[in-house]
């Protein structure tokens, strides 16, 4: 049957995930083995492509590593009730399918007693009659078997599907967690998971990173102007231009509110200074027109801080000097980028 075709295939592919990690060397953490198990499936090809080039470039598969690819391809974080909810029904199919597997064990050692019964008879035949009958016995037993196994299949496969439905269920929720949903780019909690984990690399490569922090200026004045229909659009728009900016590591993140934030792995600040600046000059650039009537809504601009990772610092403080450089940006007249090696930035406040 084929749920005892993915046992065997589970199993098989926990065995080579073990080989593997014994071949490469690979420390053997429960998060390492679900790693290399899902590459060895093959169900995840992002996550095996992302693996696949670690070892063509003969890379360490280091913490730093696993902790990125886990968060970029099996986000650890759930929707709590529904995943309960999704926890309790795999319970109850797993039970299912354990009493269909004793059934079809019962049924099976039932059919060969009977057919046992049936090959002692058969020595023991006595005329036509007698055969007649014992060949009808076992048309019997077989017609039952075939029944019983057909209700099994049946039973395994609708739990096929109902499994299958809470795989695509899981795979979306994990895209809701780690997703905007009104922009398109990732959410906070997504920001601060990867900013997180970027910031462990740095802390083995000693390579920089930046952080910038963007805020549209005047927003709560253009939503009171406009609506917060015409807002939404502007913030998209806003997102747009920050996603097009970005690349490899790179992570553009909607922070709350009208404000957006750009973690710039491998980027010194005068880099980082002018990638944010390129995204204030295409927002700056862009003029806005309501959709029901063609009527001009101007412009919108966005202001930026821009602040360097200092090794061993915690998050929150990388976080409030880039908030502080954003603020002088607000103060200096908006529409501009500042950045903590600026004159006139006062990062006294962020310490």
């Amino acid at each position: 049957m084929k749920f005892t075709a993915d046992i065997d295939r589970s199993l098989s592919c926990a065995e080579q995930a073990i080989e593997l990690a014994k071949a490469k060397n690979i420390p053997a953490t429960p998060l390492n083995f679900e790693l290399l198990f899902n590459y060895m499936s093959g169900e995840n090809q992002s996550l095996k492509q992302d693996i696949d080039q670690l070892f063509d470039d003969d890379g360490a598969f280091s913490e730093v590593f696993a902790l990125r690819i886990h968060n970029k391809h099996l986000s650890p974080t759930r929707q709590a009730d529904e995943v309960e909810e999704i926890s309790t029904f795999l319970s109850s199919e797993l039970l299912q399918v354990q009493s269909i597997v004793s059934a079809a064990a019962g049924m099976t050692g039932a059919y060969g007693k009977s057919l046992e019964g049936i090959a002692t008879q058969i020595k023991e035949v006595k005329n036509r009659a007698h055969l007649m009958s014992i060949i009808e016995m076992l048309a019997n037993s077989s017609r039952e078997m075939e029944r019983n196994s057909n209700e099994l299949d049946n039973k395994i496969a609708n739990s096929d599907k109902k499994i299958n439905y809470l795989k695509k269920r899981l795979v979306e929720i994990r895209t809701e967690l780690r997703t905007d949903t009104l922009t398109g780019i990732a959410n906070r909690l997504s920001f601060k998971e990867i900013l997180e984990v970027e910031l462990l690399a740095i802390s083995e490569t000693q390579e920089e990173l930046c952080l910038c922090i963007g805020d549209i200026d005047h927003f709560k004045k253009f939503n009171d102007t406009f609506g917060y229909q015409t807002g939404d659009r502007a913030l998209q728009l806003v997102a747009s231009y920050i996603a097009g900016q970005v690349k490899g590591r790179d992570l553009a993140a909607r922070y709350g509110g009208a404000k957006f934030a750009i973690v710039l792995p491998q980027t010194n600040l005068r880099t980082a200074v002018t990638v944010a600046d390129q995204i204030r000059d295409r927002v700056m650039d862009k003029e806005l027109f309501k959709k029901s009537t063609g009527q001009s809504l101007g412009n919108i601009t966005i202001s930026f801080g821009v602040a360097r990772y200092h090794s061993g610092e915690a998050i929150e403080d990388l976080i409030k000097r880039a908030d502080t450089c954003l603020y002088s940006a607000k103060n200096a007249g908006r529409n501009q980028v500042k950045c903590e090696a600026d004159a006139g930035v006062n990062l006294s406040n962020a310490a």
